[in-house]
């Protein structure tokens, strides 16, 4: 289960990414979330997926 608030979210899915992930795409696959759910909800807080960095900056 993956946290809802969105600043909890981003935390959780910057650690999982920096730490277990190689990109969005495999974490999403693993935890069974939809990708542009994700995308969308941390844009609401004006964070964005950086691929090269692989994170939400």
């Amino acid at each position: 289960m993956i946290p809802k608030e969105p600043a909890m979210l981003l935390s959780f899915v910057n650690l999982k990414l920096r730490d277990y992930f190689l990109n969005l795409d495999v974490f999403c696959e693993e935890y069974e979330v939809n990708k542009d759910e994700i995308i969308q909800k941390l844009a609401s807080i004006d964070y964005h997926y950086d691929k090269e960095k692989n994170q939400f900056v």
